[in-house]
């Protein structure tokens, strides 16, 4: 079978981003020069903008202009470690030119819609086809990024100016460990980790159904990469239903959310099942006692274990 992954975005450039990060999953040793190759300046010549690409934090009219996808999620990392930036300009004819033209690295678009209210504007997803298993990027040692150091400098600033201010009893050597940095490094992770759960918690289930909805496939997608940046993290997926119906309807529909939530992330994101639990616990435990039938109680939720 041809190895294809499937770009699902709800907005026009960022399915574009979304088909650059395929191609770098499907070929993760590209240079900026191959992808430069693979996708052609001449792709896009009616946004008004000369490159696709440019070297992230390269000192220049274009890199420097908000034309360019700039977030560390959003940065290709090429095959020799450096980090590269995609245009935002896709006209509709220049968009379309790049869809018919990723077909041939087995890159294909679903059909996006834009986001509405609470949905996440702008994101985009990937899915593995024909059983395709993305080869694992070579390891770079890369060094945190600069706001991380930049947090680390301030907590060392700090605690170098506590001490000079300190009435001098007898000469104290400090020393900065990595407890320091880790500290740093698990707050800004648990930040990360609430957030998705807040939105996770927030999708709800129809009535009846155990299928994801696209807001909490897009949800699943952030906690892989999570996952996949924290390989010793393990997670119970609870699922549960409002107070309509039978019980043991509720109790087996309880399951089945939870068990679709660890297939999503194993099927199509590459999380081992291994660091996965399904759990089901029907109505026992609503989100909204006040109203046991409100929708809010048709959800998912995820525990660290």
């Amino acid at each position: 079978m041809v190895n294809k992954v499937r770009v699902y975005g709800k907005a026009q450039n960022r399915t574009a981003l979304g088909i650059m990060h395929a191609y770098m999953v499907m070929y993760p040793q590209a240079t900026m020069e191959d992808l430069q190759k693979a996708f052609p300046n001449e792709l896009n010549p009616d946004s008004g903008v000369k490159k696709n690409f440019v070297r992230a934090g390269e000192k220049s009219t274009d890199a420097n202009w908000d034309g360019f996808f700039q977030k560390e999620d959003e940065l290709l990392t090429m095959g020799d470690g450096s980090q590269v930036a995609v245009v935002k300009m896709w006209t509709k004819s220049s968009f379309e030119r790049l869809v018919t033209h990723a077909a041939q690295y087995g890159i294909e678009i679903a059909q996006f819609e834009e986001a509405e209210g609470g949905g996440k504007k702008g994101s985009f997803r990937l899915e593995y086809l024909n059983g395709y298993v993305p080869p694992a990027p070579v390891s770079q040692k890369k060094g945190m990024s600069w706001w991380l150091w930049a947090i680390i400098g301030a907590i060392i600033a700090g605690l170098i100016i506590a001490l000079l201010c300190r009435p001098k009893a007898k000469a104290e050597v400090v020393t900065v460990t990595d407890t320091v940095v880790q500290t740093v490094v698990d707050t800004i992770y648990i930040q990360q980790l609430e957030k998705i759960e807040d939105n996770f918690n927030a999708a709800e289930f129809v009535k009846g159904k155990a299928d994801l909805s696209e807001d909490a496939k897009f949800v699943l997608h952030d906690l892989a990469k999570l996952m996949n940046q924290y390989p010793e993290l393990k997670l119970r997926i609870e699922g549960h239903t409002s107070a309509e119906g039978d019980a043991n309807f509720n109790q087996k529909l309880s399951e089945a959310r939870a068990q679709a939530a660890v297939t999503f992330l194993v099927e199509h994101e590459g999380i081992d099942a291994s660091r996965l639990e399904a759990a089901g616990y029907g109505s026992n435990k609503l989100k909204n006692a006040d109203d046991p039938m409100a929708p809010e109680n048709r959800r998912t939720e995820f525990k660290i274990i």
